[in-house]
């Protein structure tokens, strides 16, 4: 108990300097932070807008380059209301619901049971854990809110910061953001922010297939902003009422999903395991209890310093979203196919990985402390990020290595020959040896100084990010040098 104890505090440390690096080194800031911030909110710093902006591009090649038969759109966040009435958002998107009176802190009923399961087995008890969890599964598929609340009673779940028993009863809370259209109040419409981006995939299924000319199987990718009023918004990104998905719907005849399902399971482990996640860092969790619309489901979970949790989802989702679209729009949804020579509904397979918990994946796999003996025989840590170089903000750092004598000129020479071909950053100020530490700290793979010597015969100090290594190099050689590393096509040819 005291090792798990123990375990518990190392990582927890652990995710506080992975957050307070990230703010730091221009990753990630709580959003309208000179106002005390607006909880489960943050903004992308510089450095963290590059990162993620490369993630997000690469899963879009991974899509849409490296398959012929998927190709992509951008449908628009405001969606006719009727829209989550037809998906089930409107009647079924809900969290159970508690507050303590005392605190007037808000809670979500079933993550408090949630955790009291967790203090059992971290005390050794995982027969106990177990079973207060599919007594929890059983009174929620029931929706039996006052069971819920009576469980909450008997395990003595207190608040965490009143530390009192005195709660109210546990109601549905539904998590979709509400707003109104129009420019006169008694006239607008109920609308509401989307809580996923699947949805404008699956209205717009006929209007790209069409347009297209694609023939089952194809699928429709998106990237896109989502809206969910969370009640506990915790774990920095991980969980955020504004965040940002990737998914893609892919439309196959029926009775052959699972065979596509298997295929597309495969398909997206590999992709996490080219940018770099390693394979002891990532499992699948198979789901149990399906949602409404699935016939099987599977997340891709990686260890997060807080345990493993939820980065991607693969659903069967069968013909539930077109049928029903179809029911509510009264617009038929039906496609002919023509090598069969048979018209039906298609089925779906779904890829949904959230690309915030990706970007915070990476930063997590990547932050390494190293400690060793310094030059003047003292301890040292040293922190880098070990970013993949293919997606790391910048890959390549130009120094001179004075602002006189003909060597910031030199540098630049240098950085407008790399700049086309890499994101490079040029820099004067500062020593050598910070700038270099600046650089480990946002995950720059590779730093070049321009000295007195690079006059003299066109050579420059190469250095490696993971290794500290220096090496002398000809100018004319350091793109071929960096190239394969950084190269995007050397990256996807992994995922295929």
């Amino acid at each position: 108990m005291a090792q798990n104890k123990e375990k518990n505090t190392v990582e927890n440390n652990l995710f506080q300097h992975i957050i307070s690096h990230a703010k730091e080194y221009g990753f990630v800031f709580p959003s309208s932070e000179i106002y005390e911030g607006l909880q489960g909110v943050y903004d992308y710093g510089q450095n963290g807008v590059e990162l993620k902006n490369n993630l997000k591009m690469l899963w879009w090649k991974a899509m849409t380059q490296l398959n012929e038969d998927v190709v992509g759109i951008d449908a628009a966040i405001f969606m006719h209301p009727t829209t989550w009435k037809a998906s089930g958002h409107v009647d079924s998107f809900n969290d159970p619901m508690i507050d303590n009176k005392d605190s007037k802190k808000r809670y979500r009923a079933d993550v408090l049971i949630e955790e009291k399961a967790e203090e059992y087995a971290k005390a050794g008890n995982p027969e106990k854990k177990q079973a207060l969890l599919d007594t929890l599964a059983r009174l929620l598929e029931k929706e039996d809110l006052a069971g819920v609340q009576q469980l909450i009673i008997d395990e003595n779940i207190t608040c965490p910061l009143s530390g009192t028993k005195n709660w109210t009863e546990v109601r549905q809370f539904n998590l979709m953001f509400a707003t109104q259209m129009g420019s006169v109040a008694d006239e607008s419409a109920t609308i509401y922010l989307r809580p996923e981006t699947a949805q404008g995939i699956f209205v717009n299924f006929l209007n790209v297939q069409k347009t297209s000319g694609r023939q089952i199987p194809f699928g429709i990718a998106q990237i896109g902003k989502a809206f969910r009023n969370e009640i506990v918004a915790r774990q920095f990104i991980f969980r955020m009422r504004e965040f940002e998905q990737m998914e893609m719907q892919f439309f196959v005849r029926p009775n052959t999903e699972m065979e596509w399902y298997e295929y597309w399971k495969e398909k997206r482990m590999k992709f996490h395991k080219a940018i770099g996640l390693p394979e002891e860092k990532l499992r699948w969790h198979i789901h149990e209890k399906l949602a409404h619309y699935a016939n099987a489901a599977v997340d891709i979970e990686y260890e997060f310093p807080f345990g493993f949790k939820e980065m991607e989802g693969i659903h069967s989702r069968t013909d539930f979203d077109l049928k029903s679209h179809q029911e509510y729009s009264k617009n038929k949804q039906i496609y002919y196919d023509d090598e069969i020579k048979d018209r039906y509904i298609p089925y779906v397979v779904e890829t949904s990985v959230g690309a915030d918990r990706l970007f915070l994946a990476v930063l997590c796999n990547a932050y390494t402390e190293t400690t060793g003996i310094d030059a003047k025989g003292e301890e040292k840590t040293r922190i880098f990020l070990k970013l993949h170089p293919a997606i790391a903000p910048y890959q390549v750092a130009i120094f001179p290595l004075l602002r006189k004598q003909g060597l910031p000129e030199k540098a630049r020479e240098v950085f407008e020959m790399l700049r086309f071909d890499f994101r490079t950053l040029y820099e004067e100020r500062g020593a050598i040896g910070k700038n270099y530490t600046r650089q480990d700290l946002i995950g720059t793979p590779f730093c070049i100084t321009i000295d007195h010597q690079t006059l003299e015969d066109n050579t420059v100090t190469l250095r490696h990010r993971d290794t500290t290594e220096q090496q002398r190099i000809d100018i004319n050689a350091l793109h071929a040098t960096i190239a394969p590393h950084t190269s995007w096509s050397n990256l996807l040819a992994k995922m295929k």
